[in-house]
């Protein structure tokens, strides 16, 4: 069993940063992919970002890229999405998760395993 905790969620103006962070405990996750999905009030749980088992390659949602960055540090068992130059669309309920799979290239929802509890992002105009 993995366990996933998200942190680093808030309030912050458009033009704004966060660093968002997911611990795990429990089973190791640094042989799976992690992935990062937000969802928006009445809305999908969309695909923001993901990284390969050991970091080896990065993949982004076009909505994501040139201003989000997901890396991970396993030797803390933790993952982190940086976004900067967050937009008011950007605002949803952010949730980390760890992939069934060693690449990067899965973006469906079922393709992950273990989920957090989520952590609220909201961006103010």
């Amino acid at each position: 069993q993995v366990q996933l905790v998200e942190s680093g969620g808030g309030l912050v103006q458009a033009g704004g940063s966060l660093r968002l962070s997911c611990a795990a405990s429990g089973r190791t996750t640094s042989s799976y992919a992690m992935g990062w999905f937000r969802q928006a009030p009445g809305k999908e749980r969309d695909f923001v970002a993901a990284v390969s088992g050991r970091g080896g390659s990065t993949t982004y949602a076009d909505s994501a890229k040139d201003r989000f960055t997901i890396s991970r540090d396993d030797s803390k068992n933790t993952v982190y999405l940086q976004m900067n130059r967050l937009k008011p669309e950007d605002t949803a309920v952010y949730y980390c998760a760890r992939s069934r799979y060693y690449s990067d290239n899965a973006r469906q929802p079922s393709s992950y395993v273990y989920w957090g509890q989520g952590t609220q992002v909201t961006v103010s105009s």
